[in-house]
């Protein structure tokens, strides 16, 4: 008996940390393929309710029959409030300026279709706590862009790390991927890297 050829994988996301932290576990999509969906929240729509539905949406866009899709949406919030994928660095200083000295939580929405449509989703939360922040700091990192279409206006595994006091939860998923979840949900609908 042969084995059969693998499954092609499609990335329904353009983000190069995504790709980046695929590859630490040996995974290369055959193809990437970026959602274009209104990622509006729907009236009272809590973060984690965001993050599975944009997720699901986002995996269902663009999957295709015969594929996997894997696909993922990070929301940052503080309690119910949501925080936005900063524009610019005006944005990014208000987003730090809400963070300093507090906690607050990222939440990951993942899915992955299989091949024959089915299809798995999860919310990871981590929580992640700033130190407080002087203005400088703030205007300082605001300039330099690190944070400019970043969750929550600031990206860990840049020049923001040093304002993480503390992180409860998956690190990954704080850069843009739950690592460990991804790679078991692929897995768990038959996925094979190797095959």
């Amino acid at each position: 008996m042969t084995l059969a050829t693998r499954a092609p994988l499609i990335l329904a996301s353009a983000s190069p940390r995504r790709l980046d932290l695929l590859a630490q576990a040996g995974i290369v999509p055959d193809r990437v393929q970026p959602a274009d969906i209104d990622e509006t929240p729907l009236k009272d729509e809590t973060p984690a309710a965001l993050a599975e539905r944009l997720a699901r949406e986002k995996a269902l866009h663009v999957h295709e029959a015969g594929c996997f899709t894997l696909a993922g949406d990070t929301v940052v919030a503080l309690g119910r409030r949501m925080l936005p994928k900063a524009g610019d660095a005006s944005e990014v200083a208000e987003c730090l300026g809400l963070l300093s000295g507090r906690a607050h939580q990222v939440l990951s929405g993942l899915a992955v279709c299989a091949p024959d449509g089915r299809i798995s989703v999860r919310v990871v939360t981590s929580r992640v706590v700033f130190k407080r922040l002087t203005g400088s700091e703030v205007e300082r990192y605001a300039q330099q862009g690190d944070g400019v279409g970043k969750a929550g206006g600031y990206a860990i595994q840049g020049q923001a790390a040093p304002f993480i006091r503390r992180i409860n939860g998956s690190y990954t998923a704080i850069v843009g991927l739950p690592l460990y979840e991804a790679v078991s949900m692929l897995e768990g609908l038959g996925y094979r890297k190797d095959a």
